[in-house]
């Protein structure tokens, strides 16, 4: 598909929400009008590409979201569009709304749908990383990292309070998938004992250890960030201490779907109108099968091939400086 071609843009939402996907869309249809392009609107993520949610945005459709959490394109996880058959079906609807090329919004799984899509039908598609894991290899932060971590924060502030009060120890649980980012960073930020992270997992006893060096300074009370995960999460843990330890007071918070929601900080909505107005760039340089990141500050282009397959780098001196700050 020749550049020039280029008249009509799609934006979608997929995946998990995270704040400052409003802001994404936002710039998108701001940055792409600007433009000269046609932007239209794809409502709950792949599954409504298959459908045909689409309508066609003007600012007027963007105007005041920027405040807000969550999408106002709704989002899903679809099942349907990792088949060829659903493929094509969304294929079929880009050509019968005349949608030249498309903007997707999301996490890992979104973007490896978006490579997919692009590749089968040889079309443009250009990626922006949305979700609160920050999981994604050649971005410093994804959109709604920031906000997550000062939710987070709020909250174990707060359980703080009780946790002082009554002496006991909590473990409190994060979101985060397969990444340890929320966690260990929160964890600083909270001035939390410990943080319990996936990218430890294969080496100490990470309960053991904190036992050991966290409570030796006859502290009572303390806090645990757990990352979340099927088989060892803050239950696993706490059950471990009652029975190892049953000398202490042990409660568990999973923070859970509070982390996702929520009016996106400065540096969530900066990301993502920096972002959002990236893709519209690359678009217009013929660029496809990129995410859109910032790195050191600067814009970059990043492959979808190398987003999606390569580990972002966890910084091990993180833990050190938890360590170090948790005595």
């Amino acid at each position: 598909m020749a550049m020039t071609k280029i008249k009509t843009i799609g934006i979608l939402t997929s995946g998990g929400d995270a704040p400052g996907m409003n802001a994404a869309i936002r710039a998108v249809t701001r940055a792409g009008i600007y433009n000269g392009f046609n932007i239209k609107g794809i409502y709950r993520g792949y599954d409504g590409l298959i459908k045909d949610e689409v309508q066609a945005f003007t600012t007027e459709n963007v105007s005041g979201i920027i405040t807000r959490g969550g999408t106002i394109l709704k989002t899903a996880r679809s099942k349907e569009f990792m088949t060829m058959e659903g493929m094509t079906k969304a294929y079929e609807t880009c050509q019968k709304e005349e949608i030249d090329a498309l903007v997707v919004i999301g996490g890992n799984g979104s973007l490896t749908g978006a490579r997919n899509f692009g590749m089968e039908f040889d079309f443009p598609v250009i990626g922006l990383p949305g979700t609160i894991d920050n999981d994604l290899y050649g971005t410093d932060n994804t959109i709604g990292y920031d906000t997550t971590m000062n939710t987070i924060m709020e909250c174990v502030d707060r359980i703080r309070d009780t946790a002082n009060s009554h002496e006991r120890i909590f473990f409190v649980e994060v979101m985060g998938r397969d990444a340890g980012f929320l966690a260990q960073n929160s964890a600083i930020a909270c001035g939390a004992e410990a943080a319990i992270i996936p990218e430890e997992m294969t080496e100490d006893d990470q309960l053991a250890e904190f036992m050991g060096r966290g409570i030796r300074k006859s502290k009572k009370s303390c806090i645990v960030i757990v990352s979340e995960s099927p088989k060892c999460g803050a239950l696993y843990y706490a059950d471990r201490v009652k029975k190892e330890f049953p000398e202490y007071d042990v409660r568990v918070s999973i923070l859970g779907h509070l982390q996702r929601g929520g009016s996106p900080t400065a540096r969530d909505r900066i990301l993502a109108s920096r972002t959002g107005v990236g893709a519209i760039e690359a678009i217009k340089q013929g660029q496809r099968n990129v995410m859109v990141g910032v790195r050191n500050n600067e814009v970059v282009y990043v492959p979808f091939s190398e987003c999606i397959r390569t580990d972002k780098p966890f910084d091990k001196k993180l833990i050190k400086v938890l360590d170090e700050l948790s005595i």
